[in-house]
């Protein structure tokens, strides 16, 4: 598939982020928070995935989960049932907000997530049961990566 050229975690100046599981062949590579709000480069929230490993991964019965920095609410996103090749990026297309400039490639998922231009969580899970409560993000067997954002 494409090589996206989306080279963007966020287009806020105080971002921490922090990667759980850097032995994972599949990592969350970008998160952009901002889309569609006033002064956006693009106009949709998005995340996107990168296999930095040497081996195919299915993305089969996967899921990217977001809260707010403090909030207990979950939400996700399926994602679609692909082999995601070494190399290869994977676009998940969330909520679009009324402005921004710049759309979009075609996404590989699509979902409805509305996420924090200034602080959250976002989770990649090997499966797609939605995390039901929580501050903290989830720990164990079934998560593959985890990014944090904000000053929170």
């Amino acid at each position: 598939m494409r090589k996206l050229q989306l080279r963007l975690l966020l287009s806020l100046s105080f971002v921490t982020a922090f990667i759980l599981n850097s032995s994972s062949q599949v990592v969350i590579s970008q998160v952009y928070g901002g889309g569609g709000n006033s002064g956006a480069t693009y106009t949709h929230d998005f995340i996107e995935l990168f296999n930095k490993g040497t081996n195919s991964v299915s993305l089969n019965g996967w899921s990217v989960q977001y809260a707010s920095a403090t909030g207990t609410s979950w939400s996700k996103t399926d994602l679609t049932s692909i082999t995601l090749a070494p190399g290869q990026y994977y676009l998940v297309r969330q909520a679009q907000g009324a402005g921004g400039t710049t759309a979009l490639p075609t996404p590989d998922a699509t979902g409805t997530i509305a996420m924090s231009g200034t602080a959250g969580k976002v989770v990649l899970l090997n499966i797609n049961t939605l995390i039901t409560a929580g501050t903290s993000c989830p720990t164990g067997s079934t998560v593959i990566d985890v990014v944090g954002f904000g000053t929170t």
